[in-house]
C-alpha cells in the first residue's frame, strides 16, 4: 500500500470511529465531524449494545495500531492482574515500545513508531529492540541509536519538531528530547494515557464473547 493510500485509510477510519489517529486526520474531523460516505451526514438510528461495544473496541485497536490477536491477549493478561480489568488493560498497551516512542515525541504516529523500532533505530538499556510490542518496563531508557541520531526523522524529533501535534509528555516518562532519550518511571495509570475510550465497554464486549 502507498503512503497515500495509507493516509486515507487512516483518515476513513478515523472519520468511522470519530476519534484522529493521524495529525492530518484532526485536521480532516475538524472540518469533516461526521461519518465517511454518502451517508454520513445522515443520522443515524440508536446502535445496538453490541455495536458500541464493538465501536469503542474498534476505537482502542486503531489507537494503537494493533490486531485484534494482540489486543486480546492483553485483555486477558489485564483480566488476570489485580485491580480494575480496563485500566490495566490501557496501562498494558501503554507500556508497548511503539506506544512510548510517540509519547516521548520521537515520532509524529504509532506508524512512524513502528517503522523506527522495526528498523532498528530504538534501543532499551543499550540493546536494540526491533519488536513494537515489546513491553518497557519501569525503569527502563529508551533511546536512540546513535548512528540514527543525524537521520532526517530523528533531527525533527530532537528539535521538537512533533510538539504542536502531540499530548504533552505525560507523568510516567522523563524525557530529554535534545538526547533522544525516555525513561518510563513507573508504570501508567489510565487517567494520564491519552487515549479516548470508554474502557469499561471494551471489558463488556470481551466478556459477552
Amino acid at each position: 500500500m502507498s503512503t497515500t493510500s495509507r493516509t486515507r485509510s487512516k483518515t476513513r477510519l478515523s472519520r468511522a470511529l470519530g476519534i484522529p489517529l493521524t495529525p492530518k486526520a484532526a485536521r480532516y474531523l475538524e472540518k469533516r465531524p461526521y461519518g465517511p460516505g454518502q451517508h454520513g451526514r445522515t443520522k443515524r438510528k440508536s446502535d445496538s449494545d453490541y455495536a458500541v461495544r464493538l465501536r469503542e473496541k474498534q476505537r482502542l485497536r486503531a489507537q494503537y495500531g494493533i490486531r485484534e490477536k494482540q489486543l486480546f491477549i492483553a485483555f486477558q493478561e489485564a483480566r488476570r492482574q489485580d485491580g480494575l480489568t480496563g485500566e490495566n488493560l490501557v496501562e498494558l498497551l501503554e507500556m508497548r515500545l511503539d506506544a512510548l516512542v510517540v509519547r516521548a515525541g520521537f515520532a509524529r504516529t504509532t506508524s512512524q513508531a513502528r517503522q523506527m523500532v522495526v528498523h532498528r533505530h530504538i534501543l532499551v538499556n543499550g540493546q536494540i529492540v526491533d519488536r513494537p510490542s515489546f513491553r518497557v518496563k519501569p525503569g527502563q531508557l529508551i533511546h536512540v541509536k546513535a548512528r540514527s541520531e543525524g537521520i532526517e526523522p530523528f533531527q525533527v524529533a530532537a528539535a521538537g519538531g512533533h510538539a504542536e501535534v502531540l499530548p504533552p509528555v505525560p507523568g510516567y516518562l522523563e524525557v530529554e528530547l535534545d538526547k533522544l532519550q525516555a525513561r518510563l518511571v513507573r508504570r501508567p495509570k489510565r487517567a494520564e494515557v491519552p487515549v479516548t475510550c470508554e474502557v469499561q465497554l471494551v471489558v463488556e464486549y470481551y466478556a459477552a464473547r
